[in-house]
């Protein structure tokens, strides 16, 4: 198969795209046919080896954790799924951005979203959906979400605004149409959030979910008065000090199949800035770290 690879870690440059060995899924595992796979930070972290200490991987190495595809291969114990079936889903830290790769957690792709959506959903919506089941119940409660334009962000004002929360979601002011049309109330971010969310919210608001680690993870604490009221799934390093519930990703298929069912009712849609082809992966790469993205950045192959 033809995949996406880097022989060493660094940067843009060490992408090429070559002939690779079929993978073939284990127990448990289900292998597809991808038609698109997702660009996300934890990607050019990796291949960077900014994050070796946490994400150490084996060399050489295929960029990607999430994927859409037609299912082609199914392993011992795999129930609930055949060959042929449309699925969204997640493998390892790697190997998404190739002709085939192999899935340990997956849900059937609503026929409503394209290939480039479904290829933006897994970590996006497993991922924000970790955030918000710490905050509990969302509905009648009014929800700050910081750093909400982007992949993770968008994701996560679509689900709280189905889920019945008033969501108040901050981002750059070229932005702030984007983050109506999700059905958020757009605000900047920075020095003076408090009493902008004093007049946007005059009751208060109850709950925040970080999506940023720009280094406001105190002053959420201090807007809702709890750090048990707060989440992150960006800044490790200010959670545990300050007592905020760290949400981490999950390879986990009841996620997303609830994200799936929303896609189906509508409620959810997965946010596409820009789309490349295989060849140009490591413009895709580039493009995400200079971060800023609206919604999603997508690989089709």
């Amino acid at each position: 198969m033809r995949a996406v690879r880097y022989h060493q870690y660094g940067g843009v440059e060490t992408l090429v795209v070559e002939q690779v060995p079929d993978p073939h899924p284990g127990p448990g595992e289900i292998r597809i046919r991808v038609a698109a796979a997702g660009v996300n930070p934890v990607d050019w972290k990796v291949r960077s080896g900014a994050a070796r200490e946490v994400l150490p991987v084996d060399l050489p190495a295929i960029p990607g954790r999430d994927a859409v595809g037609v299912v082609d291969a199914i392993g011992a114990g795999v129930q609930g799924v055949s060959t042929g079936d449309r699925v969204f889903g997640l493998g390892g830290v790697t190997g998404a951005t190739a002709e085939l790769a192999v899935l340990s957690a997956w849900a059937h792709a609503p026929a409503t979203w394209s290939d480039e959506e479904a290829a933006g959903a897994a970590l996006a919506s497993v991922t924000a959906m970790g955030g918000l089941k710490a905050l509990g119940p969302l509905r009648g409660r009014t929800l700050l979400i910081e750093g909400a334009a982007g992949g993770v962000g968008s994701a996560a004002v679509e689900i709280a605004v189905a889920q019945g929360a008033t969501v108040i979601g901050t981002a750059s002011e070229r932005n702030h149409e984007f983050l109506t049309s999700l059905g958020a109330i757009p605000t900047t971010y920075g020095t003076g959030l408090a009493e902008r969310l004093a007049t946007l919210a005059p009751d208060g608001v109850d709950i925040a979910l970080d999506t940023a680690a720009s280094g406001s993870l105190a002053d959420l604490v201090a807007i809702v008065g709890d750090p048990t009221r707060v989440s992150t799934i960006a800044d490790h390093a200010n959670a545990q000090r300050l007592g905020v519930h760290l949400a981490n990703a999950e390879n986990d298929s009841t996620l997303l199949a609830e994200a799936g069912e929303l896609g189906r009712q509508g409620r959810y849609t997965p946010r596409i800035e820009r789309t490349y082809s295989l060849e140009q992966t490591a413009q895709a790469h580039a493009d995400a770290e200079r971060g800023h993205t609206r919604g999603k950045i997508v690989v089709r192959i």
